[in-house]
């Protein structure tokens, strides 16, 4: 394929080796993947901070739920700031509030009032700063071949699973190895360089919001019947991610061997990296809405086998198989997005794509939580979660925009110093 500006120009291969060697792209994911493992060793910190100090292990977990709905629920406001000031002038308060939070956590102390703790969490939750939506809108900017962008796209979602076993493992190693406040002060400090990394780089400095398109089909509101419908499609996913988390805690009370509850998700996690290699190795044939539709119902077969409840090691196998198909579901969900989402909005609208699958895998956790004693139940949730996902794909399938080929993009004439970022593949 060839850029449109130039037919005779053609673009460097869409290989893993010329994507991370191409300017600026291993610094942004490297910078936001080191923002974001916070995401991953707050919740753990914050329980080994309390209880080691002899606090209760509710008043823990309700400090690391806080932290969680503070950040997702705040996602679409901060992108929404970010598509109006640009990414500088949001990020970088915001990582400085974050991190100032957390180290005054350790000031306060663990067994200081119990106010001021939750306060002081639920203001770190808020303002995480908006690093996965954010970096969204900048690979159009920093990778004009769509090809380069599907490859960078599939490395991003597929690391974030990594994330959040990478992040528990360094929290817990800190608070027994040193203390609880040496996993805290590490996360503010991997928080905060993490986001100056990727602030400092040009393009994140030189970002700046499109201009609207003209027309009244782009030019008010956000939300449309179609969003609406993807984002509570993809909270069916996030109620699988959910659900699943409990599911592999019950398998490792049923079969006495703890290490399963890390040790499945893990499986998964790994099974989604590997995806999102796969799928970025080719062009896959279909428009967006028909590869959305065809990953969704490959990930609900993937968690078919686990509804005949196998022994450890088998599900171990079993779990790699959904996993290899998340990747897909979420990487097509945020290509959905741009073409249903106005020029302008787009940041905003990943943000709410990020909470949906947060707000889902919440809700699957809760459920799941009340159903612990009945192991069939149990294991039927995630597979209930996908299947819910692909019945409501299913019914918006006539609603999910144009039926546009990958590679093919919105381009909006922007004026000034705004840069094209809404074409993406």
């Amino acid at each position: 394929m060839t850029l449109a500006a130039h037919p005779t120009t053609t673009p460097p291969p869409a290989t893993y080796g010329a994507v991370l060697s191409s300017r600026h792209v291993a610094r942004l994911l490297a910078g936001t993947l080191t923002g974001r493992l916070p995401n991953g060793m707050v919740p753990v910190s914050l329980v080994l901070w309390i209880t080691s100090a002899g606090g209760s292990l509710a008043f823990a977990g309700m400090l690391a739920a806080l932290y969680g709905l503070a950040s997702g629920l705040s996602q679409p406001v901060k992108g929404r700031l970010m598509d109006r000031y640009g990414q500088t002038r949001v990020s970088a308060p915001a990582v400085l509030v974050n991190s100032g939070c957390l180290l005054a956590l350790i000031w306060i102390g663990a067994s200081g009032h119990p106010a001021a703790v939750t306060a002081a969490v639920g203001v770190a939750g808020v303002f995480t700063p908006p690093l996965e939506a954010g970096l969204r809108a900048l690979w159009p900017t920093v990778l004009t071949d769509p090809g380069q962008r599907r490859v960078v796209q599939a490395l991003d979602t597929g690391s974030q699973g990594l994330l959040y076993i990478a992040g528990p493992l360094l929290a817990s190693w800190l608070a027994t190895t040193y203390r609880p406040d040496a996993a805290l002060a590490a996360t503010a400090a991997l928080g905060l360089a993490g986001t100056v990394v990727v602030l400092t780089a040009a393009p994140s400095r030189t970002w700046r919001p499109a201009a609207p398109d003209s027309g009244a089909a782009v030019s008010g509101r956000l939300m449309n019947t179609a969003l609406v419908l993807l984002f509570l499609a993809l909270a069916g996913t996030g109620f699988t991610l959910g659900a699943m988390n409990v599911w592999a805690a019950g398998m490792a009370t049923t079969h006495r061997q703890p290490l399963l509850s890390g040790v499945l998700p893990a499986a998964f996690s790994t099974g989604s990296f590997l995806g999102g290699l796969i799928y970025a190795r080719r062009t896959w044939p279909g428009t967006t809405t028909t590869q959305l539709l065809a990953t969704s119902t490959l990930f609900l077969l993937g968690w078919l086998p686990l509804l005949s409840q196998p022994g450890p090691r088998t599900a171990i196998g079993l779990a790699l198989l959904p996993g290899l198909f998340l990747t897909l579901v979420i990487t097509c969900g945020f290509h959905t997005v741009d073409t249903l989402a106005p020029a302008s909005r787009t940041t905003e609208a990943y943000a709410w794509l990020i909470l949906s699958v947060g707000v889902g895998q919440a809700s699957g956790t809760a459920l799941a939580g009340t159903l612990a004693d009945h192991p069939h139940t149990l294991a039927a949730l995630p597979a209930a979660g996908a299947a819910t996902a692909l019945a409501v794909l299913a019914c918006a399938h006539g609603r999910l925009g144009p039926a546009r080929r990958r590679g093919r993009h919105r381009r909006t004439h922007a004026t000034g110093a705004s840069l094209p970022r809404h074409a993406r593949s």
